[in-house]
């Protein structure tokens, strides 16, 4: 196979009807680190929204247990990608998906724009850092894919192409930024976890590269000190350097790449079953677990 053989493969098929193996095309052969680094960073923008950041340092399962939810995060979505909507395995992924939201109030405009940050921030990714732009074909595909996710976790209003989430997300995103002590911590135990998955004399230099990387309202919502043009040109460069290394001289993968098989994930040695990820209800608690008016003040 040569470079670009896949991408023609995924030119002959039509994006409405071919999303599923288009979207697993490009995640699992085309992008798979490139979209596993883009959806870490997609999550981590959701916290900067003080009702999702603040309800998760309310739960405590990002502070007390990140490594457990990156982990399961991962695994239920890629249980989807791997395995499609119909099959046992996604449909058991999206129940679990939903019983866990729905033991807490969300808003769906919450839920909406998590989904949006599923769309958009990849795509932005793989355009600045990936070895080939997305083509329009992907584009559409990846829409269709999260629009029929959006659909089966229930989430109303969803845009119907990927101007549409763009635009949700970019608007969403300058309504609602802004500081929360809780979500701070959620943002910090995260990077702390990130630095984790390396030798600990590379954990400041992780932390530094992950803040190099994001955008000023990211980093004012978290006030955090915006690093200096030295470290984000190092590190954006790094990640262009790869991207030519990848282009011109290693070849296309030749089989999927899941979730499953990333280092990163490191809870689940002996293995998982699909039904047990995530979180359960607290025993004889019936509704939303949190408190409602901590979960009211720390929306802001």
């Amino acid at each position: 196979m040569r470079r670009f053989d896949r991408l023609r493969q995924i030119q002959r098929m039509d994006p409405e009807r071919d999303f599923m193996e288009i979207f697993r095309l490009t995640v699992t052969c085309e992008f798979p680190w490139d979209v596993t680094r883009a959806l870490e960073l997609a999550l981590y923008r959701t916290y900067a929204v003080p009702s999702i950041g603040g309800l998760l340092a309310t739960t405590a399962e990002l502070t007390d247990r990140p490594q457990k939810r990156y982990d399961d995060t991962s695994l239920l979505l890629d249980a989807v990608v791997e395995h499609g909507f119909d099959s046992e395995p996604g449909r058991t992924a999206i129940r679990r998906i939903n019983r866990m939201h729905h033991a807490y109030d969300i808003s769906d405009d919450d839920m909406r724009y998590v989904l949006c940050t599923f769309v958009v921030v990849p795509k932005r990714w793989i355009d600045a850092y990936g070895w080939r732009r997305l083509s329009g074909h992907e584009v559409r595909a990846i829409a269709a894919y999260y629009r029929t996710l959006g659909a089966h976790l229930g989430i109303p209003d969803l845009p119907r192409d990927y101007e549409g989430f763009e635009r949700t997300l970019d608007a969403y995103e300058a309504e609602h930024f802004g500081w929360d002590e809780g979500a701070r911590r959620v943002s910090d135990a995260t990077l702390e976890l990130m630095g984790s998955w390396y030798p600990a004399p590379l954990a400041p230099v992780v932390r530094g590269a992950a803040l190099a990387l994001l955008d000023e309202p990211l980093l004012r919502a978290f006030r955090y000190a915006s690093p200096g043009p030295v470290a984000r040109g190092l590190t954006r460069g790094a990640l262009r350097a790869r991207a030519r290394v990848v282009r011109l001289l290693l070849p296309p993968r030749a089989t999927p790449h899941f979730a499953r098989q990333n280092p990163e994930i490191k809870g689940y040695p002996d293995g998982y079953e699909v039904a047990g990820l995530g979180t359960f209800p607290v025993p004889g608690v019936r509704g939303c677990p949190v408190p409602h008016a901590g979960a009211r003040d720390a929306a802001g």
